[in-house]
């Protein structure tokens, strides 16, 4: 998923450290540093590279890292628990705040087991002050831009919109989903987390005190160098074999889904080198094993082959699974 570190060096600008996560979407982690969590058991550790920012006078957009085994997070305001998100999300909206107040945020993961970790560390942000009857949105964040870093990143900038009383945030979207805000003095960012070989859309709105958002700007498409053999992102352990019922043969697969930061809800099969079926899960997308049986006809003997592939969190297909030969009617 994508992360957004701190944005590049640029003339004029006022840059300061900024993390972003995708989202499935989607996310990734904010503010973050390049070493990934340790796994060793137990409860979840207490996230890291936690920020916040006002996104307007009555909310506050509350990011952090991913850490290892949550399974959901828990968002407190001062000791009051104000949210709470599935481990896919890194990030929350915090509304309902005081204009011109200084809060203080933290988060804790927990387990699928009920295991609750220590806090993160405080991060405080303060609201601005409310601006009465204001309906008139930003203008349009203007001269959108963007450069490869790399195979796995990419720099994003834009010229500041204008208000008839202040940008107080700018929200960057992938694709139709909104992956971060950061602050409404902020025109550049790096985005990390990427896959080579593999095109990206981005788009940027600004949002005033009143929380009137802009109209998006135009659209960033850049195509990150190199290639991605997909291994990383592809289904394991695929199995196919075929069964007969009702006078009909039925393709029968298996496949550990790809472990990638995110929730994966949509699956694509595909049956002699074309796609046959699209699998949808709701709530409960299998995390360990998936299975999915469909009809091939009613001729036996007849040999297919089979893999499988997963649309990841962040919008992009993963790499095919390992092709499967399977025969109806063949003995197993």
């Amino acid at each position: 998923m994508p992360r957004v570190l701190a944005p590049f060096p640029a003339p004029a600008l006022r840059l300061r450290r900024v993390a972003l996560c995708a989202a499935l979407a989607l996310a990734a982690a904010c503010g973050w540093s390049g070493a990934e969590e340790e796994d060793v058991g137990g409860a979840p550790g207490a996230p890291t590279g936690l920020t916040a920012e006002a996104g307007s006078a009555t909310s506050v957009h509350v990011m952090w890292n991913v850490t290892a085994r949550a399974h959901a997070y828990e968002v407190y305001r001062g000791i009051t628990k104000v949210g709470e998100v599935t481990g896919p999300r890194h990030m929350v909206d915090v509304t309902r705040l005081r204009p011109s107040t200084l809060y203080v945020f933290t988060v804790r993961a927990r387990d699928a087991d009920g295991r609750l970790g220590p806090p993160s560390r405080q991060v405080r942000a303060r609201t601005p002050a409310d601006v009465a009857d204001d309906h008139s949105a930003p203008t349009r964040p203007s001269t959108p831009a963007g450069r490869t870093a790399g195979s796995r990143a990419l720099q994003l900038s834009w010229s500041a919109s204008r208000d008839d009383r202040d940008v107080v945030s700018y929200d960057i979207h992938q694709g139709a989903a909104r992956i971060h805000s950061v602050s409404g003095d902020q025109t550049a960012a790096v985005v990390t987390g990427l896959r080579p070989g593999t095109s990206y859309a981005f788009t940027v709105r600004a949002r005033d005190a009143a929380g009137n958002v802009s109209p998006a700007s135009t659209t960033v498409r850049l195509t990150t160098p190199g290639t991605d053999d997909g291994r990383a992102t592809a289904p394991t352990g695929f199995r196919a074999t075929s069964h007969r019922e009702d006078g009909a043969y039925h393709v029968d697969l298996s496949w550990v889904p790809p472990r990638v930061d995110g929730e994966i809800t949509e699956y694509q099969i595909q049956l002699d080198g074309r796609a046959v079926t699209s699998l949808l899960y709701g709530g409960n997308a299998p995390r360990d094993r998936a299975a999915h049986s469909f009809y091939v006809g009613q001729v036996a003997g007849a040999t297919h082959r089979v893999r499988v592939r997963a649309m990841l969190p962040d919008g992009i297909w993963g790499g095919f699974s390992a092709e499967r030969t399977v025969t109806t009617g063949a003995r197993r």
